[in-house]
């Protein structure tokens, strides 16, 4: 099956609002602590913790470089909590996003970020796992650990292609 092509955007707040939050400092309610030396970027995302015993987990994933074309075959999404991603290194990401619920393929969108933005996917919103572009990226990752089942993967009736990262404002 030949895979259709998938419009890429820039990530704005406003654009992504349906999946979840653009993690940014650009906006952010900002002020100083530690007598001046520090700039403190308050509550950025609502991480979200279902189910039994949940406790929120810190990791540090490391991404390999993804380069056009690159085909999107699957999604994933977590009931149960929130997951966060940010670039420690300045890495950009492809995003590709579905709203929470029955995936319906044809609300699939991508986004692309900035060096300095990361994204706080809502619980039960439809991604792609990380997609680091150009190099390998390390990521700070917010989600949930604890009892029950958190990750449930499709694979995609159509799969969506992107051919040219350039044009896409990478």
């Amino acid at each position: 099956m030949t895979p259709l092509p998938l419009r890429i955007e820039p990530l704005t707040r406003a654009a992504f609002a349906d999946f979840g939050d653009v993690i940014e400092t650009a906006g952010a309610k900002a002020f100083p602590i530690n007598a001046g030396t520090t700039t403190r970027y308050h509550d950025l995302v609502q991480v979200e913790l279902a189910g039994e015993s949940p406790r929120p987990l810190v990791n540090i994933f490391e991404g390999k470089a993804w380069h056009a074309p690159i085909e999107i075959r699957m999604l994933e999404r977590h009931p149960l909590g929130s997951q966060a991603f940010y670039p420690v290194d300045g890495g950009r990401m492809l995003i590709v996003v579905a709203p929470p619920g029955e995936l319906d393929e044809s609300q699939i969108r991508a986004f692309i970020s900035a060096p300095d933005q990361g994204v706080n996917y809502a619980r039960g919103t439809w991604h792609h796992p990380l997609l680091c572009l150009q190099h390998p990226g390390r990521f700070l990752v917010v989600d949930r650990g604890g009892d029950g089942q958190n990750c449930d993967e499709l694979v995609l009736k159509q799969p969506l292609s992107v051919l040219n990262l350039q044009r896409s404002q990478v």
